[in-house]
């Protein structure tokens, strides 16, 4: 039986710009939702052909602010995908979702199209934090959605971001603690990052803002693992944390390399060896497709050693670690082209790997280094 497959489904637009936000998200003040709708099957339908009889295993509908879909579009993308493809019995339909009261009150309507999951950018409950990030909602809008996301979804993740300007280890610690409260069976917990092209970009360049010192955030990662560990909801990759099962299934595509298929603006793919990239620009995106039937800006062959990189890059972020035997099948490669094997000897004597066989994985006492050792263990495309 062929290897499912998943489905990203990207939709740029939001209602304004958070400041530490790189995605590709636009601001429009009219959106022509028709227009829009063919335009995201057209699409599919063109990734549909190039990868037939593949059942798809999940869909994971991002962005930009998906929530501001109009839920006929999300139901016509799933249906579609399931005139082209066929949706696995168990097929994992995800949302993503600000916690605005106009946002919330599609959650009905979403979950009749179809959507069994959402994941609500929630960032933090506290107000100065949320106008700190730019956010559009209230602590108590926050709370709302959760509680009407378990209403009407069978699987509820949202996010966090901490190791913010100023925050104690006390306060994440309550915040964290909050958080779990709520009883989801995912939460997706980010450390702030600086991301070049921000607002946040600026202010940092400027002096203006300071996130914690690496030792002051390795203290906060390490007691979000032993706090979320305590809840049952263990950590399965850096920034993100389940009950056993209820891990994103569509995550775990990207993390352990299989195919995906990307479609609407700027949206990536992974298919057949191929890496493939939509035209970012709303305007522009439309416009391929009219004139090509299909959004693509970039469609590119990918070496077996890139293929090999990428897949290690991906899948030493997973607590699980990465099967080198499927990264073998899926690059064409012997391991030794891809893994420096001393260095995976030093490294699993100090602690920071274990190998099992086929299985390599990093340890807890490695993730906080897993940069530096991704840079030693992974013979890059770049390395030759």
């Amino acid at each position: 039986m062929p290897e499912p497959l998943a489905l990203y489904v990207h939709w740029p637009f939001c209602v304004s710009k958070c400041p530490y936000c790189d995605f590709n998200s636009h601001v429009r003040e009219a959106v022509d939702q028709a227009a829009w709708r063919a335009a995201l099957l057209t699409d599919l339908r063109h990734e549909a052909a190039l990868l037939p009889d593949r059942p798809v295993s999940s869909i994971f509908f991002g962005g930009g602010t998906p929530s501001l879909m109009p839920p006929e579009t999300v139901a016509a993308v799933i249906a579609a995908a399931d005139a082209a493809w066929g949706l696995a019995d168990d097929c994992e339909i995800t949302l993503e979702a600000n916690p605005n009261s106009v946002e919330v009150a599609n959650f009905a309507d979403l979950a009749a199209a179809g959507v069994n999951r959402v994941s609500i950018g929630v960032q933090s409950f506290d107000p100065q934090v949320l106008e700190f990030l730019g956010r559009a909602h209230s602590g108590d809008e926050a709370r709302r959605a959760i509680a009407a996301a378990q209403a009407h979804f069978a699987r509820v993740s949202f996010d966090l971001i901490y190791a913010r300007p100023g925050q104690s280890l006390a306060a994440w610690e309550a915040e964290l603690g909050a958080a779990l409260a709520f009883g989801t069976g995912h939460l997706s917990l980010y450390q702030l990052t600086i991301e070049p092209g921000t607002r946040f970009a600026t202010l940092a360049a400027k002096g203006d803002l300071v996130i914690p010192d690496g030792d002051a955030a390795a203290d906060l990662f390490d007691a979000t693992q032993a706090i979320t560990r305590a809840a049952g909801l263990p950590r399965y990759e850096v920034s993100n944390h389940a009950r056993p099962g209820e891990e994103s299934r569509h995550n775990l595509t990207y993390w352990r390399y299989g195919d995906y298929a990307g479609v609407g603006p700027g949206a990536h793919g992974r298919r057949l060896g191929q890496a493939t990239e939509r035209h970012r620009k709303p305007e522009n995106f439309i416009a391929a497709v009219g004139r090509n039937g299909h959004g693509l800006k970039v469609e590119t062959d990918l070496p077996g050693r890139e293929r090999a990189t990428e897949a290690m890059l991906m899948g030493l972020r997973l607590t699980e670690g990465i099967d080198l035997a499927r990264v073998e099948g899926r690059s064409g490669l012997e391991r030794a082209a891809f893994v420096d094997a001393d260095a995976v000897a030093r490294l699993a004597g100090q602690g920071l790997l274990v190998q099992d066989g086929d299985r390599l994985a990093v340890t807890e006492d490695g993730i906080l280094l897993l940069d530096s050792i991704l840079a030693e263990v992974v013979r890059t495309a770049q390395a030759g």
